[in-house]
């Protein structure tokens, strides 16, 4: 080892940048939900349980998604009788 190193030119950041469409925070969850996700991913025989959490959150929001439209046409049904 060196007795000092230049870091004149050094960048501070992430060594691998985040791909497009994806952005790199911070999160703080318990730990057995962790371990959990962790858990289901070495069942499946591999993979990457942060692409798990993502996929489960993207589910649900797309199902919040349904459920509202499916409010809204029943609600939309509803007044066009009453208006008719």
């Amino acid at each position: 080892m060196r007795k000092e190193y230049d870091f004149s030119k050094a960048k501070r950041g992430a060594v691998v940048p985040a791909p497009p469409g994806k952005t790199r925070i911070t999160i703080r969850l318990d730990s057995d939900l962790l371990d959990w996700f962790k858990q289901q991913v070495h069942a499946a025989g591999g993979g990457n349980y942060q692409t798990l959490i993502n996929s489960i959150l993207r589910d649900y929001v797309e199902g919040e998604k349904e459920q509202l439209e499916a409010t809204l046409r029943r609600v939309i049904r509803e007044e066009l009788k009453r208006a008719s």
